[in-house]
């Protein structure tokens, strides 16, 4: 019997180097898309997909992610008292039920495989999701929906995937693609950043996966990989062959917030997308065109 996709893990013990000073003492995950941190959209869009608990793998100077979707007792009884409703709701529609949320601590940064295996007693025996923030993903069906659909469809782990131009494949997790069926393609092999003269494909891994549990097994041999790190995506490999496993080419647009030039065009983007907000950034876009 197919279990249910309840368990959400999102990595967010990284340090954010690539936005200091900014991230000196605020967490990369809660740099503000518009008027929405990072971690938000992540947590939003695993919601939509039927997610019902959550794990942070954090490291020091992480704790604000965690209160980000705590009950802000003092804050909601200034705006309940001013009469600001419209902005009460929203905090507490962003609030997680208790015990939708536990964090588990990351010390040392040897790679997305280990923080992944760090949250192993939440996972059990389940099949969990795994978000990375720092992809923000823009979709009129949550992308993470998108992948529970494929996993009950296929039983097995499914990774969100799309293609790069083969000169930048060396920068991310590459599959070896099987058949094709619609928008599900079967996965053969991956390969962790590979040179592009090796690489079997440009179509490349991003940030959110829906695996079985039995990756942790796999995981817990801390074989290092591609730049000296346990890979997630070397345990992942070990499962071809033993599970299904499919790429789905999702539906949407995904910007790289880990790259100021990507979080620069999210803004954009993001802001494009909104009614309230679209006719003034379209003025603004227009006095530097």
């Amino acid at each position: 019997m197919l279990k249910p996709l309840r368990k959400a893990v999102l990595p967010v013990a990284g340090l954010g180097t690539r936005f200091l000073p900014a991230t000196k003492q605020l967490a990369k995950e809660m740099l503000p898309v518009v008027d929405k941190p990072l971690i938000n959209y992540a947590v939003e869009e695993a919601r939509a997909a039927g997610i019902e608990e959550f794990c942070f793998v954090t490291g020091r100077g992480k704790t604000m992610l965690v209160d980000q979707f705590d009950v802000a007792y003092e804050l909601e009884r200034t705006l309940e008292a001013r009469g600001k409703q419209k902005e009460l709701a929203m905090l507490r529609d962003q609030a997680l039920p208790p015990g939708a949320i536990v964090s588990t601590r990351q010390q040392t940064p040897l790679g997305l495989g280990h923080a992944i295996w760090c949250a192993r007693s939440f996972i059990g025996d389940e099949p969990f999701a795994i978000l990375l923030p720092d992809d923000l993903m823009l979709c009129d069906t949550s992308c993470t929906a998108q992948l529970a659909e494929a996993y009950r469809a296929t039983g097995g782990n499914v990774v969100a995937i799309e293609e790069v131009p083969m000169e930048r494949v060396n920068r991310y997790g590459v599959i070896s693609p099987g058949e094709t069926c619609g928008r599900l393609v079967e996965v053969k092999g991956l390969v962790e950043k590979p040179p592009v003269e090796q690489a079997p494909s440009n179509l490349t891994v991003i940030g959110r996966y829906v695996l079985m549990p039995e990756v942790i097994g796999h995981l817990a041999r801390f074989e290092k990989g591609a730049g000296g790190e346990i890979q997630l995506t070397d345990g992942m490999a070990r499962l071809i062959g033993h599970q299904p496993f499919h790429g789905l080419r999702y539906e949407g647009r995904r910007f790289d917030c880990g790259d100021k030039a990507g979080f620069l065009e999210a803004q954009i983007a993001f802001a494009l997308a909104r009614e309230d907000l679209a006719p003034a950034m379209r003025e603004i876009l227009g006095r530097y065109a």
